[in-house]
């Protein structure tokens, strides 16, 4: 039986030092730890999916950081929007004859003094955010271990904590934490200058897209981690350490101002009384199949994925105002995602631009359109296009030198974002040196699903996979989609769907989208056949549509759970694209 020692939960600072000391004991030399785990790390994993601990560990968020006691363990689920680099620090120091360490921590339990033993490690930090879009019910797969963790909470104790106040006390806006050029320098416990030394050159203040009250960001540290494990936009799961100190002050000593508006200290803008902190034992990148409340382990098999597509090409259709042409191709758009690059071609992206809506239809049927994808998706948007969106909108990240820190936009989202462009209130107007680069911006993006990010000196492009439907009164200028449909309904009528139906169609949704595909060589000659054909009628088709052609058939296979295309699935193919056709004439 292991001691009190290894509560994991409630005090996993005392594992981790528990375990260095027997470490320490065993005869192991301190220098061998740097960039290596003394086992710390294989305890908690036990603890967690061994044992099943994970249940048991709260998810960090705005509502759950009023009553999570610090210094225990948690959870914080978000996208890396920022890497802030690397840090040093203390890790381990000689406490008289004793050896101690600091890993995992802000702040050292004892004394440091500077002596030729003590080990100065490296940690990396990140800045992370919810994930831009994220729709309530895909927060609610937390709900379970929220209320577990909070009656277990109340148990310990009569009251909830008080020293942490509403995350609304959070000075947080739109344009980040109150600070920039006059924010005044902050020492972080007063230890900074002495414990730590930042060497990285990245981010300082809260930029998350839409930030609110609802939305908490969280500095990351990580230990022990190779940088090719951590990409900018990932989504992640990270279980650790949470710090948080509320009673934090600034020191009223020191400048009002930082020379020329940058600090020395990168977390300058990020004090612990503002952005928690998680030091990081375990981490596991997220897909969109992570977030469904109730993940049931079925296997997509066809029968049971018929059902569930007829059900939901039932609700697409309904939705849509009766269209079920334009149902059929929102379901293969909802399935679609980047599984390959070819080049500068994203192979498997199918962005959907449906014409015909006017300023009369767009709030009725967008409406009812955005609703049902929000119920069904877990990170989806709506931007409103405008010409004076476009000459005022910051839709690339950029770098700022001053603050070395990347400033979010509106495309900077997590793999797997849906977006919604609604052209309908889009007037004849002149678009000045933003709105042309917004609008570049834009069309790279539908085309290749890259995004620019801003240096200033040199632009980076950044892969991205978002799903983007088009609304538009004609076919849209802007965003060139691979598919356009006039969009024809015939009646409006209410939806009401079951909770059991949605989720069926969020595991259907999130499930055969990466189902593995192959076309077998027979079907292949006759696709070609079907192609040369094709070409020979119409001239005008390219390499683009027999691409989008074999997108479709890729997907409508999949849509059937199936993870090859078949004859009867390519027919299909073949149809719908006909009667889009037709409409377009």
């Amino acid at each position: 039986m292991v001691g009190v020692a290894y509560d994991c939960l409630a005090n996993p600072l005392g594992a981790v030092r528990s375990t260095f000391e027997k470490a320490i004991a065993s005869g192991s030399d301190p220098a061998s730890f740097d960039g290596r785990d003394w086992g710390a790390v294989d305890l908690f994993r036990n603890f967690l999916y061994d044992d099943g601990g994970l249940s048991q560990v709260p998810i960090l968020n705005s509502a759950s950081i009023r009553w999570v006691q610090p210094n225990t363990l948690v959870r914080f689920r978000g996208m890396i929007q920022d890497m802030l680099g690397n840090e040093f620090y203390v890790g381990a120091y000689k406490d008289g004859s004793v050896w101690r360490t600091n890993k995992f921590t802000d702040v050292p339990q004892f004394p440091v003094d500077s002596t030729p033993d003590m080990r100065l490690w490296e940690r990396r930090m990140l800045y992370c955010t919810p994930v831009p879009g994220q729709n309530s019910w895909a927060e609610s797969s937390d709900g379970v271990m929220f209320t577990s963790m909070e009656s277990a909470t109340q148990q310990r104790e009569k009251r909830p904590r008080v020293d942490v106040e509403a995350t609304d006390d959070m000075d947080v806006s739109d344009n980040g934490i109150e600070g920039s050029p006059s924010t005044k320098k902050l020492k972080e416990n007063g230890h900074s200058s002495q414990q730590s030394i930042t060497e990285g050159t990245s981010s300082s203040m809260i930029t998350a897209l839409d930030v609110n009250s609802d939305s908490l960001p969280c500095l990351i540290k990580m230990y022990d981690c190779l940088e090719s494990d951590l990409k900018l936009n990932e989504v992640f799961e990270f279980v650790g350490v949470f710090t948080f100190d509320s009673e934090f002050k600034e020191d009223k000593d020191e400048s009002d101002d930082l020379t020329n508006g940058f600090s020395e200290d990168v977390l300058v803008h990020l004090p612990p009384n503002k952005v928690p902190r998680l030091h990081c034992f375990i981490h596991r990148k997220l897909a969109v199949h992570d977030f469904l409340p109730r993940s049931p382990t079925i296997e997509p098999k066809p029968n049971l994925v018929k059902e569930i597509r007829e059900a939901l090409l039932r609700h697409l259709t309904a939705v849509l105002g009766n269209d079920g042409i334009a149902a059929n191709f929102m379901l293969l758009h909802l399935l679609s995602m980047v599984y390959s690059r070819v080049g500068t071609v994203a192979v498997g992206k199918l962005s959907l631009n449906l014409t015909c809506l006017s300023r009369e239809s767009a709030p009725v049927f967008g409406t009812q359109l955005g609703l049902a994808l929000k119920n069904l998706l877990p990170f989806t948007q709506c931007i409103s296009l405008t010409v004076d969106y476009l000459n005022t909108a910051s839709l690339a990240p950029r770098k700022d030198y001053e603050t070395s820190r990347l400033i979010t936009g509106a495309l900077q989202l997590a793999e797997g974002s849906h977006v919604i462009f609604d052209e309908t209130r889009l007037e004849a107007g002149i678009l000045n040196s933003v709105g042309v680069e917004n609008a570049r911006l834009l069309k790279t993006l539908i085309e290749l699903q890259k995004v620019e990010y801003d240096f200033k000196f040199y632009k980076l492009d950044m892969p991205a996979d978002i799903q983007m439907l088009v609304l538009s009164e004609g076919k849209s200028n802007i965003l060139p989609a691979d598919v356009v449909l006039p969009f024809h309904p015939s009646s409006v009528a209410s939806t009401e769907v079951t909770a059991e139906a949605l989720e069926a169609w969020r595991w259907y949704l999130a499930t055969l989208r990466s189902l593995p595909h192959s076309i077998d060589s027979e079907l292949q000659k006759v696709i070609e056949n079907d192609l040369v054909a094709a070409r020979q009628e119409d001239r005008t088709l390219g390499t683009q549509d027999f691409s989008r052609l074999l997108t479709m058939g890729r997907l409508m296979s999949m849509s059937f759970g199936e993870t090859s295309l078949s004859l009867e699935h390519w027919q299909m193919v073949k149809e719908l694209e006909r009667l889009r056709r037709e409409r377009l004439k």
